[in-house]
């Protein structure tokens, strides 16, 4: 496909780091935002970035387009955790969720907008997560942040489709990161029993659902939510 201008938010690790991988061989330029370490990778180009700041993320914009053109796909991964029960969640761990993970998403996808409506081209694809779909105790503040990712996109799929662009959702289930390592043996053996396949995904396998949405092959398809996640939560 035509070399693109790729931005992958929190692509510094994890999945956000397969992802961008995955984009820059199939030779687009591609863009990583980062909040603490670099990503381990010179063939990208990292800016730092703080989701909860427009005017970082603008900033970040600004060298991005100054230096390889304006972004005609993004990826909008960056998230945390913050886990607790809801009587022992603070009102600041599930507000730092939400608008890192939420908010963050919304600032990012309003400064790329105006660009690619301007081309009348674009793709956006949002990373959520399953556990959108069936909950999980102690998870209330990221729940209801992946969640709400699937009702602002099909918002966007309306507003931006007749000008080419695309907006879907991608949704891992277990997938091994540095962030489901730190998950519980108990827990993990929760997920895996209801999970069809039986075993846990790979940073590659997300990779790949993401390829396909932001690349020609997925032009048809908007204001959908791909899970990859082994069947987690099917029939959820």
């Amino acid at each position: 496909m035509t070399p693109r201008t790729v931005l992958v938010t929190g692509g510094n690790r994890g999945i956000g780091l397969a992802v961008a991988r995955a984009l820059r061989s199939d030779g687009h330029r591609v863009a990583v935002t980062y909040r603490g370490v670099e990503p381990p990778d010179d063939r990208l180009f990292p800016v730092r970035a703080e989701m909860t700041d427009a005017a970082s993320i603008d900033a970040a914009y600004a060298r991005i387009e100054a230096e390889l053109g304006a972004v005609e796909v993004l990826v909008a991964n960056a998230g945390i955790t913050r886990d607790a029960l809801l009587l022992r969640m603070g009102e600041k761990d599930f507000v730092d969720v939400v608008d890192t993970n939420l908010n963050g998403a919304f600032r990012t996808v309003r400064r790329a907008a105006p660009r690619m409506i301007r081309a009348r081209w674009g793709r956006i694809v949002l990373i959520s997560s399953m556990v959108s779909a069936y909950g999980a105790a102690g998870q209330a503040n990221y729940a209801a942040s992946k969640a709400g990712l699937l009702g602002f996109a099909r918002s966007l799929a309306w507003e931006l489709g007749s000008r080419g662009i695309t907006v879907n959702v991608v949704a891992p289930g277990l997938i091994e990161t540095d962030m489901s390592r730190k998950i519980t043996d108990r827990r993990r053996a929760e997920l895996l029993r209801i999970t069809p396949l039986g075993r846990s995904g790979s940073v590659e396998d997300v990779a790949e659902a993401v390829r396909y949405l932001a690349g020609d092959s997925g032009r048809y398809v908007t204001g959908a939510m791909l899970p990859v996640s082994g069947g987690l939560g099917l029939g959820g």
